[in-house]
């Protein structure tokens, strides 16, 4: 495979792509551009077209000092971030802005290649420590890679995450959609599955801390947060997504009636972080079927305190810095 071509997206400069691959990457800007204008709908099945026009080769993209994504050139979900103006889960992103003097550990649960481990454990967030879990044979090399290319900073391992230990079958079409839900004889890949509180067990992480856990893990959600219940008890806060296509809400709704969790979630209607006191907010708030909305919840009085805080304009100014 070739040397990668190189991205800034502090600057827009790109570095090492031929004439073609330059103009596909104007292509995929001016995509972003209009697809934010509808939540980028068609946007992924279009770069991956475009996509089969280039030779295999990879981009480093520089998100901020010390951090460099690398993903496949052309890549349909990843492609967005050559749009300088487009930031991805910008609400979490304000959340981690402004904790970067907070000493906590990232658990990454569905990692992907590792956007927010290389982006947490990098020094314009603060440099914490991150743990990337991720289930698929195919994804996790990429994390892998993006753990070294960022000076080994974070950890990663090689599973699904779920209510009980043991093996499942992972399955899915997108690199981004695996999911251990579904038919057990659906053609895919035999994954280990391990639980949140396993990782205390293990000793990777201990049961007394303050944690952000990303459960980015495709409808096992719920299950996830079975799996972590002595891990939940810990100064910790979850994010999760709430898919749009949900009309029952049905992540929101086991927190709120089954475990001591708040649920907070940032309300565009008024351009501020809400407590979710009643599920109907959501039908307001998610307004796209095909998109993904964060949640975050949390029993930790310092978490509840943080994320409120982000109402404040001090802490929106610092994310434009």
């Amino acid at each position: 495979m070739q040397a990668p071509i190189y991205f800034d997206r502090s600057t827009g400069a790109m570095v090492g792509a031929t004439t073609w691959e330059r103009g596909v990457g104007y292509a995929l800007l001016a995509g972003s551009k209009v697809g934010a204008l509808i939540s980028h709908r068609g946007y992924n099945m279009c770069a991956n077209l475009l996509k089969t026009t280039l030779p295999e080769r990879d981009i480093n993209v520089k998100l901020g000092p010390g951090a460099v994504f690398s993903f496949p050139y052309g890549d349909g979900y990843w492609s967005k971030l050559l749009n300088r103006t487009f930031r991805y889960e910008d609400d979490l992103e304000l959340l981690l802005l402004d904790s970067r003097d907070v000493e906590y550990t990232l658990i990454d649960c569905g990692a992907n290649y590792g956007y927010w481990s290389v982006l947490v454990s990098s020094p314009c967030f603060g440099s914490h420590k991150s743990i990337a879990i991720e289930p698929s044979s195919k994804n996790f090399p990429r994390l892998k890679h993006n753990a070294r290319i960022n000076g080994g900073r974070f950890h990663t391992i090689h599973a699904a995450i779920g209510e009980k230990c043991g093996t499942a079958r992972l399955s899915g079409t997108k690199h981004e959609a695996f999911s251990i839900v579904g038919d057990p004889d659906a053609d895919g890949e035999e994954v280990r599955v391990m639980t949140l509180d396993g990782l205390i067990d293990e000793g990777i992480v201990q049961a007394q801390g303050r944690y952000l856990i990303k459960l980015d893990v495709e409808g096992v959600e719920i299950e996830a947060m079975k799996g972590g219940r002595r891990l939940l008890q810990t100064d910790s806060m979850v994010i999760c997504e709430e898919h749009g296509s949900d009309r029952n809400h049905t992540v929101s709704r086991y927190i709120i009636e089954q475990t001591p969790m708040k649920v907070i979630v940032y309300d565009p209607g008024t351009g501020r972080f809400e407590p979710l006191a009643d599920l109907s907010m959501l039908d307001r708030i998610k307004a796209a079927p095909h998109v993904g909305y964060n949640v975050f919840a949390t029993s930790s009085a310092f978490w509840e305190q943080r994320i409120y805080g982000l109402n404040s304009g001090d802490a929106r100014r610092a994310m434009t810095q």
